[in-house]
């Protein structure tokens, strides 16, 4: 049976409709189906008070099962969700595709062997960083903690490379990759490199410089995931090089001042999140064969220094070819 006033009432609510649409948040529900007593029960009650919806009335929440009189009053149950606080989906509620494959395409036994194959190595590299961890902070093996961070740096590229190879690259891997050179890149690495300078320099001084490198790989990793690729250059010195050169480091132990040490630090980390183009190890590769002998070369004369230059001179060639770029351009 209609309400008494219903008329009146449904031209106060059109005049009111910013009100109304304020209150009504929840989808409608047909008022014509029967609805349990229980439910009504979990319900709150909303009403618009008279003149709520033409004359900046305001919306009341009563209690459940109270009553109001009908003409003051007009009833909103079943037009409100019972948490008005929680929005309701816009659309149906999806049933299916929820469930993404790991691997796309053709699911065979064998294509699955090489994708374990392949997320086995992440997985290797991932568990190699924590082992550094645990090997420079619990038994004070700083040696064997920057062999576990170079084999993390082989696994890491010889996963991209088996996933190419073995055609099984996958937008799971690329994050799996991610995650895990956060660990022992990010996180490891930094830590390794704490332990080291800890006998030589006050914490106040290696653990500001140390946390930049975690934040700086983090910033790196995460832009180069939502970055295009470029096949010639990187943007910025790759997390991957920057710890290979911290675990060279301890193991070269170069005899350096401190201060020299933390500086260096600082300037990878700020390196990793730079701008500057820097060239990519396939392209290094083709250089003049006695552009690459010289390293070896200088090895065998002062390792220590040989391995300062080289890194130094990787790090000068980004804003070189940067400002190559923009004078040609």
């Amino acid at each position: 049976m209609p309400r008494p006033g219903g008329r009146r009432w449904a031209g106060r609510l059109r005049r009111g409709g910013s009100l109304a649409r304020r209150v009504l948040v929840g989808p409608l529900t047909d008022t014509t189906a029967p609805v349990a007593p229980d439910a009504l029960a979990n319900r709150r009650r909303f009403t618009l008070r008279r003149g709520a919806a033409g004359r900046g009335g305001t919306a009341v929440a009563g209690r459940p099962g109270r009553s109001e009189p009908a003409g003051d009053l007009l009833d909103l149950v079943d037009l409100v969700p019972a948490s008005p606080a929680i929005p309701a989906p816009a659309g149906p509620v999806p049933t299916s595709g929820l469930n993404i494959p790991l691997l796309p395409g053709e699911r065979t036994v064998g294509r699955r062997i090489r994708f374990a194959i392949v997320n086995g190595c992440t997985l290797a590299s991932l568990a190699l960083g924590l082992a550094a961890i645990f090997l420079a902070t619990e038994a004070g093996d700083l040696q064997a903690a920057a062999m576990c961070l170079i084999a993390c740096v082989v696994f890491d590229g010889l996963d991209g490379a088996l996933a190419r190879r073995l055609r099984v690259a996958s937008p799971f891997g690329a994050q799996m990759d991610s995650l895990a050179d956060m660990c022992s890149f990010g996180i490891a690495a930094p830590v390794v490199v704490h332990v080291v300078l800890a006998d030589e320099a006050a914490a106040i001084v290696t653990a500001p410089a140390c946390a930049l490198v975690a934040i700086c790989a983090a910033i790196r990793l995460a832009r180069f995931n939502v970055s295009p690729k470029d096949g010639r250059f990187f943007s910025g010195v790759p997390t991957t090089m920057v710890a290979a050169v911290l675990a060279l480091g301890t193991l070269i132990a170069p005899s350096a001042p401190v201060g020299l040490q933390i500086a260096a630090v600082v300037l990878l980390a700020l390196a990793m999140v730079s701008s500057f183009p820097y060239v990519k190890l396939a392209r290094l590769l083709r250089l003049p064969p006695w552009v690459l002998v010289l390293p070896v070369v200088g090895a065998f004369i002062d390792y220590q220094v040989t391995f300062a230059v080289v890194v130094l001179a990787y790090l000068v060639s980004g804003p070189v070819l940067w400002v190559r770029n923009r004078a040609t351009a």
